[in-house]
């Protein structure tokens, strides 16, 4: 009984910035489980590799390009995959950019409207397109970050765009309990992404952040799939709007 509750034989996932770190780490863990997926992020043959992956394991997987800024590509995503699986059972809204600008003088309208546009407006888009053709029991989970709850000068854009998805998370949540769907977000701690590696460039840096954490590691990408699985399954089903912390106790 325990092991059904984390099944999601029949289940379709959408998952956005799937083609690597996060994205792919739960594409496959989902694929595992017993879902197909639909692979999204703005490369299509990074998303075509991933794909293969899947089929590999004996799911079915379709590979598209979007960039979720553009609401457009957002809404073509959505017709996509219900065109080749009839619905959507799962929608992880996992694309997301971190920019660091030098001070918050040195942040320019274009990085403020790009970060913006990937972290906050692209989930609000997806939520809600993706829901229509969503069953009761259907599933959203954004990928959100500690720097939304404790920002600072170094994430000030991106603590503030998380921030916004975070509110974004729990509104949707209660429009959309009464149709049986449940919208969450992981609220994540450093992880070793692209991301990371390229604000934390030296081994020696990454030593620092690691002793800040209780577990006294930096996340590795498949860390993030149990919680994922999780929130995407019915063994989550009396929970909506939370915004669950994944930080390896981080301080």
């Amino acid at each position: 009984m325990t092991a059904a509750l984390f099944d999601l034989t029949g289940k379709v996932a959408v998952i956005t910035g799937a083609s690597k770190g996060l994205g792919r780490a739960m594409a496959l863990g989902f694929a595992d489980a017993g879902a197909d997926i639909v692979v999204s992020s703005r490369r299509v043959d990074a998303c075509e590799e991933v794909a293969a992956e899947i089929r590999a394991k004996g799911r079915r997987a379709l590979a598209v390009a979007c960039h979720v800024a553009d609401w457009a590509q957002c809404d073509a995503l959505i017709a996509a995959s219900v065109a080749e699986f009839g619905k959507i059972d799962i929608l992880v809204n996992n694309a997301g950019i971190a920019p660091v600008p030098p001070s918050l003088a040195g942040v320019t309208e274009e990085l403020f409207d790009k970060t913006f546009g990937v972290n906050v407006k692209g989930p609000l888009r997806l939520m809600a397109m993706a829901a229509d053709y969503m069953p009761a029991g259907g599933s959203i989970i954004n990928i959100s970050t500690k720097a939304s709850q404790r920002p600072s000068p170094f994430t000030v854009v991106y603590a503030g765009s998380k921030a916004a998805l975070n509110a974004i998370t729990q509104a949707t949540a209660q429009e959309f309990g009464p149709r049986g769907i449940r919208v969450n977000a992981i609220v994540c701690g450093p992880f070793i992404t692209d991301s990371f590696s390229k604000a934390i460039p030296t081994p020696e840096a990454a030593e620092r952040v690691a002793k800040m954490i209780s577990v006294g590691h930096i996340g590795q990408p498949e860390e993030i799939v149990g919680t994922a699985l999780l929130l995407a399954s019915d063994a989550s089903s009396y929970m909506t709007g939370a915004l669950l912390n994944l930080d390896g106790g981080g301080s």
